[in-house]
Parts: structure tokens; sequence; C-alpha cells
């Protein structure tokens, strides 16, 4: 005979609290040791609102996309974020030293005052990404595309720009020792006030740029193109690789200074754009078309003549 033993109503209500608990935790534990494990984001492929400050150095999120997100102070340091995509999201004082984020794609990303020193930046996206005031030291963007972004006051020592897509970028006020602008494209940046001591632009495009009042000690220019080129106050006494030819189609004023046997042609005053470029001349109206002739009326053909009456 089998006996069965009552459980008071009690303890029974305590068993089933019991076991909801347990439904309820025991996922997230899994979920919880996927992710801690080997430093991956299990089932994390889209980041969305905010993430302030969040602590993700040393994880692995290729392919992560971040819509709108919000990462300001966040720490991703050595992350891997290769193939990532940053849609409008903020990296605001994020620290992001070290992080491999080669191959993604920035739309309207926000990476002001960043630290991306020694971060690897390789066939990136980046059209108009902010990284103002942003520590880029040792920084690899080659072969990257970044036409009108903003680097106004970024820390560029040493970074790497050959071979990159840099029309309308601004660089005003920048610290660029060393830097490498080899091979890069140009046209229309603003240098402004920069620093770009022993910095590289061999057969770099600089075609309408602005370089006024920025220092050039010791920095290479063997074969850049200087046309239309905004010279205004720039410090290009001690530059290497300058010749006439290239300074022949720049523009400068009195302040320019360039090394000894050199000179630029005054354009102070003249009708130049911020880029430097000179306004086009107004094409000159075109004559009037002659009026077409009105075609003479042809002559009124003869009335024909009245047949005689028949005869009977």
């Amino acid at each position: 005979m089998v006996m069965f033993r009552a459980i008071p109503p009690t303890r029974t209500a305590r068993l089933l609290g019991v076991l909801a608990a347990l439904a309820v935790i025991v996922p997230h534990a899994a979920n919880a040791l996927e992710m801690s494990g080997d430093k991956e984001v299990a089932r994390m492929v889209t980041f969305g609102g905010a993430c302030a400050k969040c602590e993700l150095s040393g994880r692995k999120l290729s392919g992560a996309q971040f819509n709108g997100a919000n990462f300001s102070g966040a720490a991703l340091v050595g992350s891997d974020l290769r193939e990532a995509r940053f849609l409008g999201a903020v990296f605001a004082n994020a620290d992001l030293s070290r992080a491999d984020l080669s191959d993604s794609q920035m739309v309207g990303a926000n990476f002001s005052n960043a630290n991306l020193s020694n971060a690897r930046l390789r066939d990136v996206e980046a059209k108009g990404v902010v990284f103002a005031g942003a520590t880029m030291n040792h920084v690899d963007l080659r072969d990257t595309r970044a036409e009108g972004s903003n680097f106004n006051r970024a820390n560029l020592t040493a970074a790497q720009f050959n071979d990159t897509s840099l029309q309308g970028a601004v660089f005003t006020k920048v610290e660029a020792k060393g830097a490498s602008f080899r091979d890069a494209e140009m046209q229309g940046a603003n240098l402004s006030s920069g620093r770009f001591d022993q910095a590289s632009f061999r057969d770099t495009n600089l075609d309408g740029a602005v370089l006024s009042g920025a220092s050039f000690n010791g920095a290479d220019f063997r074969d850049a193109s200087l046309r239309h080129t905004n010279l205004f106050g720039a410090d290009l006494s001690r530059a290497r690789g300058l010749d006439q030819e290239q300074l022949d189609e720049a523009c400068g004023d009195s302040s320019t200074r360039l090394p000894v046997g050199l000179s630029v042609r005054n354009c102070r005053g003249m009708s130049v754009h911020w880029t430097g470029w000179r306004a086009p001349p107004t094409p000159p109206t075109p004559p009037t078309p002659p009026t077409p002739r009105t075609p003479a009326t042809p002559p009124t053909p003869p009335t024909p003549a009245t047949p005689p009456t028949p005869r009977y």
C-alpha cells in the first residue's frame, strides 16, 4: 500500500514561489555566463537607448549596430568593432583606445573628445563624423573616406591618413606633429592655425585647401598639388620639397613665410572663396539672335477666264 503524506497549504505556497523565482533567474544566469565566459556579447546585435559609462572593454562586437545609441563616456578599450555600424550614435568622451573599428560605417556619429589613440579605423566610411577634440595619436585611418569630417582641436600626433579621402574636412587648430597625409585627397580642406610639424604631404592633393596661419616646420610637400591653395600667414619657411612651380599656382600674402629663394603671388584683396578658389569669370552674355524674316506673301493667282457661251 502506498501512503501519501499531505503537505500543508502554507508549505505548498512556499514551494510554488521558489519554483517561480528559479524560472526567472535561471535564463538570466545562463545568458550572463555566455557573456562573461569568453567576453563575447551574445544575442546583442543592435544597440539602442542609453548606455553611458558602460564597461565593454575587450568585448567582441564585430558587426554590431549602434542605432541612435548614447555611449557617452563608455569604455571600449581594445574592443573588436570591425564592420560595426554607428548610425547617429554618440560616443563623446568614450575610451576606444586600441579598439579595432576597421571596415565600419559611421553615419552622423559623434566621437567628440573621445580617446581613439592607437585605434584602427582602416577602410572606414566616416563622412561628416565629428572627431572634435578627440585624442587620436597614432590612430590608423588609412584608406578611409572621411569627407567633411570635423577634427577641430584633435590630437593627431603621428596619425596615419595615407590614401584617405578628406575633401572639405576641418583640421583647424589640430596638433598633427609627425602625421602622414601621403597620397590623401584634401581638396578644400581647412588646416588653418594647425600645427603640422614634421608631417608628410607627399603626393597630396591640397587644391583649394586653406593653410592660413598653420605651422609646417619640417613638413614634406614633395609632389603635392597646391593649385589655388590659400597660404595666407602660413609658416612654410622650413618646409621640405617645395618648389617654385608648386607655389606659382598657390595664393599668399606678405605674411606668408617661405623657404629662401621661393615666392608666392599676393592674392590678398582679390576675389577669393574661403577654399582659395578664385571666383570664375562671368560668362559673356550671348548675342541676341536675329529676328527671323517674315516670308513674303505669295502672289495672288490670276482669276481664270470665263469660258465662252456655247453656240446652239
